[in-house]
C-alpha cells in the first residue's frame, strides 16, 4: 500500500511535470523576444564545456549547417547522433501517410476506431487514428507512474513498459465519441504505433528502421545506447513508447528528410501536413514571439499565422527541433545535447525560421 501510494502520489506526478516542463519556457517572453538565434544558443551554451548545439538549415535548395560549443563558440562540423525525443512523433504520423500511399490505410480509415486493428474487448468506443495523432482523443499524458530518469534503467523512464501493459490501459480506458480538448499525449501515440505495427504487420523497430534504411538515411533509427554523445536511453523490446520518443538522428538526416518532403519526394507526406484537427489550444502560441501553433497535423504541429509545419523533442538531456515553411522551401534543424527551460530549441528554430525570411 505505502508503495502504492508513493508511486502515485510522488513518483508520478514529479514526472509529470518534469516531462511536461520540457517545452516550458522559465525566460520571460519579453526578453527572449529581443534576442536573436544566435544569442540564444550563447545564453544557452554559457559555461557549458561539452554543449554541442547543431543548427541546420535548408534555404534556395542547399543545405548546411553549424555546430556551436560552450559560449555559441562556432566547432568544426562534425556530425553528432541525437537523441530527438518527440520528433518520433512527427514520424509516427509520417508513417500513418505512408500506409496510405501503399494502399494499407484510405483517408476514412484515419476516422475508423483503432479496435478495427488491435485485439480489444468489445465496447462502444475506442479512439480514431485521427484523434490520437491529433491529441485530441482523450487519452492522458501517460498512464505509467514512471521512475525518474535519473533511477530508471538506462535513464529511460519508459523502459519496461510492454505491449501488453498499454493494450490492458486501452481496454480499461472509457471515452465519449467526441475530439476532446487538446491534451499532449504520449500514450496516444504509443497506441498509435500499436495500430501501425497490425497495418504494415511488422513491429514499430523494425518498421522504422527499415523505412529509413530505404530512404538512405542511415543515421535515423530505433536508439540502442549508443552514439557519440552521452546519455542514450536504450529500449526494452516491444515497448510501444518508442513510437513516441525512441528515435536518434543527425542533422545532415534530418534535413535530407525534410528537403524530401518539401521537394515531393515524398509526395504523401502531404496526408500528414493536412490540418486534421484545428483552433485547438496547443499551448505553443504566443504572440510575443510570433508563433501561431493552433492546429495539428497526423503527428506535426502547424503554425498557421507563420505557415510553419513542426515538432520539437526534448528528453533528459536532449532538446531539438525540426520546422519547415513548404511554400518557402526554407526548413531549420536545431539538435541540442543541453535541455534547458529557460530557452527551448523550439524557440530558437521558430525564430532561426523568422529570420531567414
Amino acid at each position: 500500500m505505502q508503495k502504492t501510494y508513493l508511486l502515485k502520489n510522488i513518483i508520478a506526478p514529479f514526472l509529470s511535470l518534469t516531462i511536461l516542463s520540457l517545452f516550458s519556457c522559465s525566460m520571460p517572453l519579453d526578453d527572449m523576444a529581443k534576442m536573436s538565434p544566435r544569442e540564444m544558443i550563447e545564453y544557452l551554451t554559457r559555461r557549458t564545456r561539452n554543449a554541442r548545439v547543431t543548427v541546420g538549415i535548408i534555404q534556395n535548395g542547399e543545405m548546411s549547417f553549424t555546430v556551436f560549443g560552450e559560449n555559441g563558440r562556432v566547432l568544426p562540423n562534425n556530425e553528432y547522433i541525437y537523441e530527438i525525443g518527440s520528433i518520433s512523433k512527427a514520424i509516427t504520423g509520417h508513417l500513418f501517410a505512408r500506409a496510405i500511399h501503399e494502399n494499407l490505410l484510405t483517408l476514412d480509415n484515419l476516422d475508423g476506431s483503432i479496435d478495427l486493428f488491435l485485439n480489444l474487448i468489445p465496447k462502444d468506443y475506442y479512439p480514431t487514428i485521427r484523434r490520437l495523432l491529433t491529441h485530441t482523443s482523450g487519452y492522458r499524458f501517460q498512464y505509467y507512474y514512471f521512475l525518474p530518469p535519473k533511477f530508471a534503467p538506462f535513464e529511460n523512464p519508459f523502459y519496461g513498459v510492454t505491449r501488453e501493459m498499454l493494450i490492458h490501459h486501452v481496454r480499461n480506458i472509457n471515452l465519449e465519441n467526441r475530439d476532446y480538448p487538446w491534451v499532449y499525449s504520449n500514450s496516444g501515440i504509443a497506441v498509435a504505433g500499436m495500430v501501425l505495427e497490425s497495418i504494415f504487420d511488422e513491429d514499430y523497430v523494425s518498421l522504422v528502421n527499415r523505412y529509413f534504411r530505404s530512404l538512405g538515411l542511415n543515421n535515423t533509427r530505433v536508439g540502442n545506447g549508443k552514439g557519440n554523445l552521452s546519455h542514450y536511453y536504450r529500449w526494452n523490446n516491444g515497448n510501444p513508447y518508442i513510437a513516441m520518443g525512441g528515435l536518434v538522428s543527425t542533422v545532415t538526416d534530418l534535413m535530407k528528410f525534410v528537403q524530401m518532403q518539401m521537394n515531393q519526394t515524398l509526395a504523401y507526406a502531404q496526408y500528414a501536413h493536412r490540418v486534421w484537427a484545428e483552433d485547438v489550444d496547443t499551448g505553443f502560441s504566443f504572440p510575443k514571439l510570433g508563433n501561431h501553433t493552433d492546429a495539428m497535423g497526423l503527428g506535426w504541429f502547424i503554425d498557421r499565422g507563420n505557415n510553419i509545419i513542426w515538432h520539437g523533442g526534448a528528453v533528459d538531456t536532449f532538446d531539438t527541433y525540426v520546422g519547415f515553411d513548404p511554400d518557402e522551401g526554407i526548413a531549420v534543424v536545431i539538435l541540442s545535447n543541453i535541455r534547458s527551460k529557460s530557452i527551448p530549441a523550439w524557440v530558437i528554430g521558430s525564430q532561426k525560421i523568422k529570420e531567414l525570411r
